[in-house]
């Protein structure tokens, strides 16, 4: 779509549409439905369009929704004549008329049909055989403890896959664990608001989190805890002092021991705190594995 001419609004939509639409559709399906705020079938077609597009996620399908009267100018380029209009759009362009097709059913089937014959398809199925190895392996080098080399995987895996957020969380975490949380940072302010909710970012967000800890001397509070073991207050600040120094087992040690004393402390912050160590780790993490017992142990026992 040219931009010659065109008001910032105009600009901002033509952007917010290849963002949206038209990217997602270079390696998947995308639903793109015509719709308004007063229109009748569209509101009875869309929690259908909702439901099919969640089954059909797993599968590369998206549902993307316009509003002809706040953009004009999109509908324009369409031609919208009325609504509730539903294209099915792959590679930039439509390649189905969706719009007849009003039960799950219907829909399912159409979208079955065109799956099957978009190409591209083995092309997406042969990259994720080629990337799945090669994140286990920087996952396991990871775990290792050798974050560098496993910066170095991730970053030559997100050159084959850019947009794999399982790839960018990996890195993520990796330049963390080289001590780089402004890199980290970085990264995922580069990354869209669709892509910023995969569990894998997500993940990454809470290990820069707990990264980005400021390292403390924390001898006082130790003195305090030596007085007064139930001292939780300053034992949760050598826990935090101990993760920001990048030693997981000491403020973990220190977590499970408010846990144990007093598992309802400041509304549960040693176990939110504990929490969120597991989840930057992740499940499969054989750390976190052990960690997860003995909270466990310590909550249900």
């Amino acid at each position: 779509m040219a931009s010659l001419g065109m008001s910032e609004a105009e600009r901002d939509a033509i952007a917010g549409f290849e963002r949206d639409v038209i990217e997602p559709s270079m390696t998947g399906l995308v639903l793109l439905q015509f719709t308004a705020t007063w229109c009748g079938p569209c509101k009875q077609l869309s929690p259908i369009l909702d439901k099919v597009a969640a089954d059909y996620a797993a599968k590369g399908v998206l549902l993307k929704r316009i509003d002809v009267d706040q953009e004009k100018m999109i509908a324009d380029q369409f031609r919208i004549q009325s609504v509730p209009t539903v294209y099915a759009m792959f590679q930039g362009q439509p390649v189905a008329d969706l719009t007849q097709f009003r039960t799950e059913a219907q829909i399912g089937k159409a979208i079955d049909q065109l799956l099957a014959q978009l190409p591209g398809k083995a092309e997406a199925q042969d990259l994720k055989a080629e990337v799945e190895p090669l994140i286990a392996m920087a996952e396991s080098v990871l775990a290792e403890g050798d974050a560098t080399r496993a910066a170095t995987i991730f970053a030559q895996v997100q050159v084959i896959d850019p947009g794999n957020p399982e790839v960018i969380g990996g890195l993520v975490r990796a330049v963390i664990g080289e001590g780089k949380p402004d890199e980290a940072r970085i990264l995922l302010d580069a990354l869209d608001e669709e892509a910023g909710k995969h569990p894998a970012i997500a993940r990454a967000r809470t290990a820069l989190d707990l990264a980005s800890a400021p390292v403390a001397d924390v001898s006082g509070e130790e003195a305090r805890i030596a007085a007064n073991p139930d001292d939780h207050e300053a034992r949760f600040a050598i826990a935090n002092a101990r993760l920001a120094a990048g030693d997981r087992d000491g403020a973990a040690e220190e977590l499970l021991t408010i846990i144990g004393r007093d598992p309802a402390w400041n509304e549960g912050a040693a176990r939110a705190r504990l929490l969120q160590m597991l989840e930057a780790a992740g499940f499969d993490d054989p750390w976190g594995r052990s960690i997860r017992r003995r909270l466990s142990a310590l909550l249900f026992t």
